[in-house]
């Protein structure tokens, strides 16, 4: 994986020590060098990150509004686990939030940025043409953070950047970004980016639907064969 810290995007800048360490565990989390459903000690993670468990404290509480730790009584803060059922429910809110996305990408992206997301796929190809593998960082290089902020509708933006964004990236980056399937979705990325170049809203919604469902089938296949 890219040792680049996994921002957000270009505005979101680690100012504080706490800020720094909240980044690096939620990379950490989203691309399993922290394990799926492990418990969360203050005093190991303060040992290992170099910071105070005040700090570790602080990251854990950020990481738990972003739904990639929970808190059980006489259990403490754990890693979510990646699930099944976890997998279905948050993937039929995706399926339909970022469905609605796409429609109001087509109808609200100016034509500057549906080419700057033309130009984000042509860079994609050159690393998926040859590979089984389509990892995306996180944040303005990543398809799908595109076009939720294309939708230019601040409270689609606030549940799917600002809340499930990187939950869905864990289940992504771990289980979805390799294999056969690779090329399959990247040419979906394509139709939908041409859809929305068209304006033509039902069917960026239709597709970017379909597209999110597959994707769940794909993960859901993986998850039943763990």
């Amino acid at each position: 994986m890219n040792g680049q810290d996994d921002v957000l995007s270009n505005n979101e800048q680690a100012i504080t020590n706490a800020d720094k360490t909240f980044f690096k565990l939620r990379k950490d989390i989203v691309e399993g060098i922290i394990p799926a459903g492990s418990k969360l000690s203050e005093m190991e993670l303060s040992t290992k990150y170099e910071v105070s468990r005040a700090v570790i404290r602080e990251a854990i509480n950020r990481l738990a509004t972003c739904h990639l730790v929970e808190r059980k009584a006489n259990v403490g803060a754990r890693v979510v686990a990646l699930s099944p059922e976890g997998l279905i429910q948050l993937y039929q809110v995706r399926e339909a939030l970022e469905g609605m996305a796409a429609r109001l990408a087509a109808r609200y992206m100016t034509d500057e940025e549906i080419a700057d997301m033309q130009a984000l796929l042509d860079s994609h190809f050159d690393k998926v043409k040859d590979s089984h593998s389509y990892y995306q960082e996180a944040g303005d290089v990543d398809f799908h953070y595109r076009i939720v902020t294309g939708s230019k509708n601040d409270h689609l933006i606030s549940v799917l950047i600002d809340g499930l964004y990187h939950l869905v990236r864990m289940y992504r980056v771990q289980l979805g970004m390799a294999g056969p399937r690779v090329s399959t979705a990247f040419d979906e990325h394509r139709h939908i980016v041409n859809a929305i170049a068209n304006r033509d809203e039902e069917l960026a919604e239709m597709l970017m639907r379909r597209h999110i469902l597959y994707s769940k089938n794909n993960i859901e296949k993986k998850l039943n064969n763990a």
